[in-house]
């Protein structure tokens, strides 16, 4: 009955979402038995050994030369080789843009379901009860699995990463995958300007949407971002019209957040866009219009003129910054 998770590593460092699963999986350990087991992808090990203070039991460092990047391909053959020789009861995903991408090729191979995206698991007569979002938010879905594993990817930013204290047992297995086989190889990788936190890890986001009237306005939205250390986001609307890139819109087409604290900054809230951020914490929500579908959402709603607003918000956060430095 153990638990297997998928260990996702990006350019030679652990990233924050497989804490997050780690952690998951450490609280069903006590429902399920059995040992937290990671599996883990690499050229070589970005300090597999530091996982066991998130919860792994023991972790399987999969090393391969092609590794460097990720590699589907590979990463499947890798995942593979754990649950043949683990037979775990459940494999965990984050549900990352990586893991977005795997979780459906490993449940394929398998031949199992997979829930993807969610936001609770429990352990329900001795079955594991998977909880996520559908319909773009509309509804919340229930699953079970009917075939072993049961196989489910985790929203970033809603589970929470724990701190077992202990030192995990780590294997190093080798990988039964020639890279000349696949049909498909990585060109090159076009990374985001540095220094910018991903939106999926974000704590904080400030978002703008078409209430700002043109692309020049979103220095409202940046000047209020750093004073609050936020990550900056986009709707879909000012994204299409190129005033932000894809990389920072937020919704059903593109990424999906749960930070502590959301802004909007006007922003109508369509139902696209909800299902994107309407997981995260707390919403602030600016907009002109009082029948702003994004007020439905939000913990806290400012009715006024975005322009009037943000300035005097941007101002207040960075006197209390001020004190407190």
């Amino acid at each position: 009955m153990s638990i297997l998770v998928f260990i996702e590593q990006r350019d030679g460092r652990i990233r924050s979402v497989s804490h997050e699963a780690l952690g998951e999986a450490t609280r069903l350990k006590s429902a399920l038995g059995g040992e937290v087991i990671g599996v883990l992808p690499c050229a070589a090990d970005p300090g597999g050994a530091s996982l066991g203070a998130a919860g792994a039991d023991r972790v399987r460092i999969a090393t391969h030369p092609s590794f460097g990047a990720y590699h589907p391909a590979g990463y499947t053959r890798a995942v593979l080789d754990a649950v043949e020789e683990i037979e775990p009861a459940l494999l965990l995903f984050p549900a990352s843009s990586l893991g977005k991408d795997l979780a459906p090729r490993v449940a394929a191979r398998l031949d199992v379901g997979l829930a993807s995206d969610c936001t609770a698991l429990a352990v329900e007569g001795g079955r594991l009860i998977a909880t996520r979002p559908v319909y773009a938010g509309k509804a919340i879905q229930k699953t079970g699995f009917t075939k072993a594993p049961a196989v489910a990817s985790l929203r970033p930013k809603v589970f929470a990463a724990a701190n077992a204290g202990a030192a995990g047992v780590i294997e190093s297995v080798p990988v039964s995958y020639d890279a000349a086989t696949s049909r498909a190889r990585l060109l090159r990788t076009a990374a985001a300007a540095g220094g910018k936190v991903d939106l999926t890890e974000s704590e904080v986001i400030v978002s703008g949407g078409r209430g700002l009237k043109g692309p020049e306005n979103f220095k409202l939205v940046e000047d209020l971002a750093e004073a609050l250390s936020a990550t900056v986001g986009a709707s879909r609307a000012v994204v299409d019209a190129g005033w932000r890139p894809h990389s920072e819109q937020v919704g059903q087409t593109g990424k999906t957040v749960s930070p502590k604290l959301y802004v909007a900054v006007g922003i109508s809230g369509a139902i696209q866009h909800l299902a994107g951020m309407s997981s995260s914490r707390c919403i602030v929500a600016i907009n002109k219009d009082p029948e702003a579908p994004i007020f439905k959402v939000a913990d806290y709603g400012l009715v006024g003129d975005l322009f009037e607003i943000v300035p005097a918000l941007t101002e207040a956060v960075r006197k209390l910054n001020a004190q407190h430095v």
